[in-house]
């Protein structure tokens, strides 16, 4: 790493709150890196954003803010980027993270097991403390949280999640821990848009006749292929199972079109690239 000046040290502040979300710059110290995040709200106690790849260490194909450590990456340079995630938040906090298949199994987080790196793609909580942390790389990442019930929950949306019903699986989840549908408030993270999220025809086809709402968000591209807008059949699959529309964000650019700025597989052409977190959960009182 580059030597950085001498400065006086500060107190982290927050993440800047976004109400028309957009890459802002959370501080850590004087002459340290800013991490980009998109903090989708604002609540008391209330810990969540969107991390992007800029602001870390790691190199190649993972630079420079990758946090994920089962992908390959120099394990110091993780460490350091969780150092630097962890100073920016200013708070003593515990993420729970997945070893993500693709599915829709939902985990309910406790502080026993916390730490453990189960098999699923989604997590929910209403453990003070306990942070929920899922990856992504061109898949939706989906936000969940209930101030009053202080209860949150992590969802990673790839279409396979989608087709699968990730998003009722997690509402329900969220359900069953006290925090009903009508208290929800979701945010959909960065992740591939319909400019980009181009696959076969049959795919497509398929999406239409599972959730007929898709046949909104589709459109024929090239010969063979169509294009989907995966973050908008999320959404309305959370307004199917009772989360109102106006609690329903999306915040943050494609991935693949802003490659730049966060990791998207498809700008890679396929290839192994970092994982961006996003992250939810409340602190301790």
């Amino acid at each position: 790493m580059n030597q950085q000046p001498a400065a006086v040290a500060v107190t982290p502040p927050r993440f800047t709150h976004v109400q028309n979300p957009s890459e802002t710059l959370s501080q850590l110290s004087a002459g340290t890196p800013a991490v980009p995040v998109l903090e989708p709200w604002r609540e008391p106690g209330l810990v969540a954003g969107f991390v992007g790849r800029k602001g870390g260490v790691s190199e190649g194909a993972f630079a420079s803010m990758n946090l994920s450590d089962l992908i390959g990456d120099d394990p110091g340079a993780v460490a350091e980027n969780w150092r630097r995630l962890r100073a920016s938040l200013a708070l003593n906090l515990t993420f729970a993270r997945l070893v993500q298949v693709h599915g829709i199994e939902v985990i309910t987080v406790t502080r026993d097991n916390a730490v453990e790196r189960p098999r699923a793609d989604a997590m929910v909580t209403r453990e003070p403390g306990v942070i929920l942390g899922i990856f992504s790389a061109d898949c939706v990442p989906v936000l969940l949280s209930a101030a009053h019930e202080r209860a949150s929950g992590a969802l990673h949306a790839g279409w396979r999640g989608v087709i699968g019903g990730i998003a009722a699986a997690g509402v329900a989840a969220m359900n069953s821990l006290g925090a009903p549908p009508a208290s929800l408030r979701a945010a959909l993270g960065p992740s591939i848009g319909p400019c980009c999220f181009e696959v076969d025809r049959e795919l497509a086809e398929r999406f239409v006749a599972e959730i007929p709402a898709s046949l909104r968000y589709r459109r024929e591209g090239r010969p063979g292929k169509a294009h989907l807008d995966l973050r908008a059949i999320v959404r309305e699959q959370l307004i199917a199972v009772g989360v109102a529309p106006a609690a329903i964000e999306t915040v943050g650019p494609c991935t693949r079109c802003a490659a730049d700025r966060y990791f998207s597989r498809r700008a890679a052409g396929g290839a192994v690239t970092g994982l961006q977190l996003s992250f939810t959960g409340f602190a301790r009182r």
